[in-house]
Protein backbone atom coordinates (compact mmCIF):
# COMPACT_ATOMS: atom_id res chain seq x y z
CA UNK A 1 0.00 0.00 0.00
CA UNK A 2 2.79 2.42 0.91
CA UNK A 3 4.56 1.72 -2.39
CA UNK A 4 1.33 2.33 -4.32
CA UNK A 5 0.73 5.64 -2.53
CA UNK A 6 4.32 6.70 -3.22
CA UNK A 7 3.88 5.88 -6.91
CA UNK A 8 0.62 7.85 -7.07
CA UNK A 9 2.29 10.83 -5.40
CA UNK A 10 5.14 10.78 -7.93
CA UNK A 11 2.65 10.65 -10.80
CA UNK A 12 0.76 13.57 -9.27
CA UNK A 13 3.98 15.57 -8.93
CA UNK A 14 4.82 14.99 -12.59
CA UNK A 15 1.33 16.17 -13.52
CA UNK A 16 1.83 19.32 -11.43
CA UNK A 17 5.17 20.02 -13.13
CA UNK A 18 3.94 19.50 -16.69
CA UNK A 19 0.59 21.18 -16.12
CA UNK A 20 2.41 24.25 -14.81
CA UNK A 21 4.75 24.41 -17.78
CA UNK A 22 1.87 23.91 -20.22
CA UNK A 23 -0.23 26.57 -18.49
CA UNK A 24 2.54 29.16 -18.62
CA UNK A 25 3.30 28.36 -22.25
CA UNK A 26 -0.37 28.58 -23.28
CA UNK A 27 -0.83 31.93 -21.53
CA UNK A 28 2.26 33.36 -23.21
CA UNK A 29 1.27 32.08 -26.65
CA UNK A 30 -2.30 33.34 -26.26
CA UNK A 31 -1.06 36.83 -25.41
CA UNK A 32 1.53 36.96 -28.22
CA UNK A 33 -0.83 37.73 -31.18
CA UNK A 34 -2.77 40.26 -29.10
CA UNK A 35 0.44 42.02 -28.06
CA UNK A 36 1.70 42.02 -31.66
CA UNK A 37 -1.50 43.67 -32.90
CA UNK A 38 -1.89 46.35 -30.24
CA UNK A 39 1.82 47.25 -29.97
CA UNK A 40 1.76 49.71 -32.91
CA UNK A 41 -1.78 50.92 -32.13
CA UNK A 42 -1.56 52.00 -28.50
CA UNK A 43 0.36 55.03 -27.25
CA UNK A 44 3.59 54.01 -25.54
CA UNK A 45 2.32 54.87 -22.05
CA UNK A 46 -0.89 52.83 -22.44
CA UNK A 47 0.86 49.90 -24.06
CA UNK A 48 3.49 49.81 -21.32
CA UNK A 49 0.87 49.86 -18.54
CA UNK A 50 -1.35 47.23 -20.18
CA UNK A 51 1.56 44.97 -21.08
CA UNK A 52 2.98 44.99 -17.57
CA UNK A 53 -0.41 44.50 -15.94
CA UNK A 54 -1.21 41.44 -18.09
CA UNK A 55 2.20 39.90 -17.37
CA UNK A 56 1.74 40.44 -13.63
CA UNK A 57 -1.72 38.84 -13.66
CA UNK A 58 -0.50 35.90 -15.75
CA UNK A 59 2.48 35.21 -13.51
CA UNK A 60 0.37 35.55 -10.37
CA UNK A 61 -2.19 33.08 -11.75
CA UNK A 62 0.59 30.64 -12.69
CA UNK A 63 2.15 30.71 -9.22
CA UNK A 64 -1.27 30.47 -7.55
CA UNK A 65 -2.03 27.37 -9.62
CA UNK A 66 1.21 25.74 -8.51
CA UNK A 67 0.49 26.65 -4.89
CA UNK A 68 -2.93 24.98 -5.06
CA UNK A 69 -1.19 21.69 -5.82
CA UNK A 70 0.37 21.74 -2.32
CA UNK A 71 3.66 20.66 -3.90
CA UNK A 72 5.02 24.22 -4.31
CA UNK A 73 4.86 27.18 -1.94
CA UNK A 74 5.74 30.82 -2.58
CA UNK A 75 6.08 33.33 0.25
CA UNK A 76 6.24 36.61 -1.68
CA UNK A 77 4.29 39.06 0.48
CA UNK A 78 7.40 41.04 1.42
CA UNK A 79 7.41 42.49 -2.10
CA UNK A 80 4.00 44.11 -1.70
CA UNK A 81 5.34 47.07 0.27
CA UNK A 82 7.35 48.15 -2.80
CA UNK A 83 4.34 48.41 -5.08
CA UNK A 84 3.51 52.10 -4.56
CA UNK A 85 6.97 53.35 -3.69
CA UNK A 86 8.99 55.75 -5.89
CA UNK A 87 11.35 54.44 -8.54
CA UNK A 88 13.77 51.75 -7.38
CA UNK A 89 16.22 49.34 -8.89
CA UNK A 90 15.11 45.94 -7.56
CA UNK A 91 18.17 43.73 -7.27
CA UNK A 92 17.59 40.05 -6.35
CA UNK A 93 19.95 37.10 -6.32
CA UNK A 94 19.20 34.66 -9.13
CA UNK A 95 18.91 31.00 -8.08
CA UNK A 96 16.46 29.86 -10.79
CA UNK A 97 14.31 30.70 -13.80
CA UNK A 98 11.31 31.49 -11.60
CA UNK A 99 12.95 34.50 -9.93
CA UNK A 100 11.66 37.12 -12.37
CA UNK A 101 8.24 35.43 -12.39
CA UNK A 102 8.01 35.70 -8.60
CA UNK A 103 9.03 39.37 -8.45
CA UNK A 104 6.89 40.53 -11.38
CA UNK A 105 3.85 38.65 -10.03
CA UNK A 106 3.73 41.11 -7.12
CA UNK A 107 4.83 44.32 -8.86
CA UNK A 108 2.71 45.47 -11.81
CA UNK A 109 4.84 48.49 -12.73
CA UNK A 110 8.30 47.05 -13.21
CA UNK A 111 10.54 47.03 -16.25
CA UNK A 112 12.69 43.93 -16.57
CA UNK A 113 16.14 43.81 -18.16
CA UNK A 114 16.16 40.78 -20.47
CA UNK A 115 18.78 39.05 -22.54
CA UNK A 116 18.51 40.06 -26.18
CA UNK A 117 17.51 36.55 -27.30
CA UNK A 118 14.51 36.55 -24.95
CA UNK A 119 13.20 39.73 -26.59
CA UNK A 120 12.88 37.69 -29.81
CA UNK A 121 11.49 34.56 -28.14
CA UNK A 122 8.16 33.34 -29.55
CA UNK A 123 6.70 32.93 -26.07
CA UNK A 124 8.00 36.10 -24.43
CA UNK A 125 9.10 38.55 -27.10
CA UNK A 126 5.84 40.25 -28.11
CA UNK A 127 4.64 40.69 -24.53
CA UNK A 128 8.05 41.96 -23.42
CA UNK A 129 8.17 44.56 -26.20
CA UNK A 130 4.65 45.79 -25.41
CA UNK A 131 5.61 46.12 -21.73
CA UNK A 132 8.71 48.07 -22.80
CA UNK A 133 11.11 45.67 -21.15
CA UNK A 134 14.75 46.51 -21.79
CA UNK A 135 17.42 44.58 -23.70
CA UNK A 136 20.66 44.03 -21.85
CA UNK A 137 22.77 45.17 -24.78
CA UNK A 138 24.28 47.41 -25.96
CA UNK A 139 25.19 48.70 -22.49
CA UNK A 140 24.89 52.41 -23.28
CA UNK A 141 21.42 51.93 -24.77
CA UNK A 142 20.31 49.81 -21.81
CA UNK A 143 21.34 52.53 -19.36
CA UNK A 144 19.57 55.19 -21.44
CA UNK A 145 16.31 53.23 -21.67
CA UNK A 146 16.36 52.48 -17.96
CA UNK A 147 16.77 56.17 -17.10
CA UNK A 148 13.91 57.08 -19.44
CA UNK A 149 11.68 54.45 -17.87
CA UNK A 150 12.27 55.80 -14.38
CA UNK A 151 10.70 59.07 -15.53
CA UNK A 152 7.33 57.27 -15.52
CA UNK A 153 7.77 56.30 -11.86
CA UNK A 154 8.35 52.62 -12.56
CA UNK A 155 10.75 50.15 -10.97
CA UNK A 156 13.56 48.30 -12.73
CA UNK A 157 14.20 44.60 -12.14
CA UNK A 158 17.85 43.79 -12.73
CA UNK A 159 19.78 40.74 -11.52
CA UNK A 160 23.27 41.87 -10.52
CA UNK A 161 24.72 38.42 -11.24
CA UNK A 162 23.62 38.70 -14.87
CA UNK A 163 22.74 35.01 -15.03
CA UNK A 164 21.57 32.24 -12.73
CA UNK A 165 23.75 31.44 -9.74
CA UNK A 166 26.42 28.78 -10.26
CA UNK A 167 28.83 29.61 -7.40
CA UNK A 168 28.10 29.60 -3.68
CA UNK A 169 26.55 31.89 -2.55
CA UNK A 170 26.44 34.25 -5.59
CA UNK A 171 28.28 34.74 -8.87
CA UNK A 172 30.56 37.77 -9.30
CA UNK A 173 28.34 40.80 -9.90
CA UNK A 174 28.20 42.69 -13.18
CA UNK A 175 28.72 46.45 -13.30
CA UNK A 176 25.59 47.46 -15.23
CA UNK A 177 23.42 47.84 -12.12
CA UNK A 178 25.91 50.23 -10.56
CA UNK A 179 26.09 52.30 -13.74
CA UNK A 180 22.32 52.67 -13.94
CA UNK A 181 21.99 53.52 -10.26
CA UNK A 182 24.77 56.10 -10.54
CA UNK A 183 23.49 57.84 -13.68
CA UNK A 184 19.77 57.66 -12.80
CA UNK A 185 20.33 58.58 -9.12
CA UNK A 186 17.90 55.84 -8.09
CA UNK A 187 18.22 53.72 -4.89
CA UNK A 188 18.90 49.99 -5.07
CA UNK A 189 16.54 47.73 -3.13
CA UNK A 190 18.09 44.33 -2.52
CA UNK A 191 15.83 41.28 -2.56
CA UNK A 192 16.87 37.93 -1.15
CA UNK A 193 15.36 34.84 -2.77
CA UNK A 194 15.66 31.74 -0.60
CA UNK A 195 14.79 28.19 -1.58
CA UNK A 196 15.38 24.57 -0.64
CA UNK A 197 15.58 23.26 -4.21
CA UNK A 198 17.82 23.42 -7.26
CA UNK A 199 14.78 23.31 -9.57
CA UNK A 200 15.40 25.37 -12.75
CA UNK A 201 18.84 26.43 -11.57
CA UNK A 202 21.62 26.75 -14.16
CA UNK A 203 21.85 23.51 -16.12
CA UNK A 204 18.59 22.06 -14.77
CA UNK A 205 16.41 20.60 -17.52
CA UNK A 206 13.02 22.25 -17.90
CA UNK A 207 11.33 18.83 -17.76
CA UNK A 208 13.30 17.31 -14.87
CA UNK A 209 11.16 16.90 -11.75
CA UNK A 210 12.75 18.02 -8.47
CA UNK A 211 12.09 16.40 -5.09
CA UNK A 212 8.83 17.88 -3.83
CA UNK A 213 7.41 19.80 -2.07
CA UNK A 214 9.55 22.82 -2.93
CA UNK A 215 9.54 26.16 -1.15
CA UNK A 216 10.48 29.71 -2.09
CA UNK A 217 10.64 32.73 0.16
CA UNK A 218 11.43 36.33 -0.78
CA UNK A 219 12.52 38.88 1.79
CA UNK A 220 13.63 42.47 1.45
CA UNK A 221 17.23 43.28 2.18
CA UNK A 222 19.05 46.56 2.66
CA UNK A 223 18.24 49.56 0.48
CA UNK A 224 21.35 51.29 -0.86
CA UNK A 225 21.54 54.95 -1.83
CA UNK A 226 22.61 55.80 -5.39
CA UNK A 227 26.38 55.27 -5.56
CA UNK A 228 28.98 57.87 -6.38
CA UNK A 229 31.21 55.23 -8.00
CA UNK A 230 29.82 52.05 -9.52
CA UNK A 231 32.78 49.64 -9.16
CA UNK A 232 33.27 49.82 -5.35
CA UNK A 233 29.49 49.86 -4.98
CA UNK A 234 29.14 46.57 -6.83
CA UNK A 235 31.81 44.97 -4.63
CA UNK A 236 29.95 46.18 -1.54
CA UNK A 237 26.69 44.82 -2.92
CA UNK A 238 28.23 41.44 -3.71
CA UNK A 239 29.67 41.15 -0.19
CA UNK A 240 26.32 42.08 1.30
CA UNK A 241 24.48 39.34 -0.62
CA UNK A 242 27.12 36.75 0.26
CA UNK A 243 26.83 37.56 3.96
CA UNK A 244 23.03 37.59 3.99
CA UNK A 245 22.56 34.38 2.03
CA UNK A 246 25.01 32.41 4.13
CA UNK A 247 24.24 33.81 7.58
CA UNK A 248 20.69 35.14 7.34
CA UNK A 249 18.87 32.69 5.11
CA UNK A 250 15.94 30.56 6.25
CA UNK A 251 17.24 27.90 3.87
CA UNK A 252 20.70 26.63 3.17
CA UNK A 253 21.49 28.08 -0.30
CA UNK A 254 21.53 24.61 -1.83
CA UNK A 255 20.59 26.01 -5.24
CA UNK A 256 23.96 27.76 -5.42
CA UNK A 257 26.06 24.71 -4.62
CA UNK A 258 27.70 22.41 -7.15
CA UNK A 259 25.61 19.31 -7.84
CA UNK A 260 28.18 17.11 -6.04
CA UNK A 261 27.55 19.00 -2.80
CA UNK A 262 23.77 18.95 -2.87
CA UNK A 263 23.25 15.48 -1.48
CA UNK A 264 25.22 16.23 1.68
CA UNK A 265 24.17 19.83 2.27
CA UNK A 266 22.05 20.10 5.43
CA UNK A 267 18.90 22.20 5.31
CA UNK A 268 18.44 24.69 8.11
CA UNK A 269 14.71 24.59 7.50
CA UNK A 270 12.27 22.99 5.08
CA UNK A 271 9.33 25.29 5.68
CA UNK A 272 9.40 29.01 4.93
CA UNK A 273 8.59 31.24 7.85
CA UNK A 274 5.69 33.65 7.59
Amino acid sequence: MRAALHLLLRIYEYLVLYFGLALLGIMCLAWTPVALIIYPLLPKRWGRSLGRYVITLSFRFYLASLSLSRRCSFDLQALDVLRDQPSLIIAPNHPCLLDAVMVISRLPNVACVLKAELMNNVFLGAGARLARYIRNDPLRRMVQLAIEDFASGSHLLLFPEGTRTTACPVNPFKGSLGLIAHHARVPVQTVLIETDTRFLSKGWSLFRKPPMPIHYRVRLGKRFDPPQHSKPFMLELEHYFAHELINGSAFYPVNSLPASAVSTAPFISHTPSS
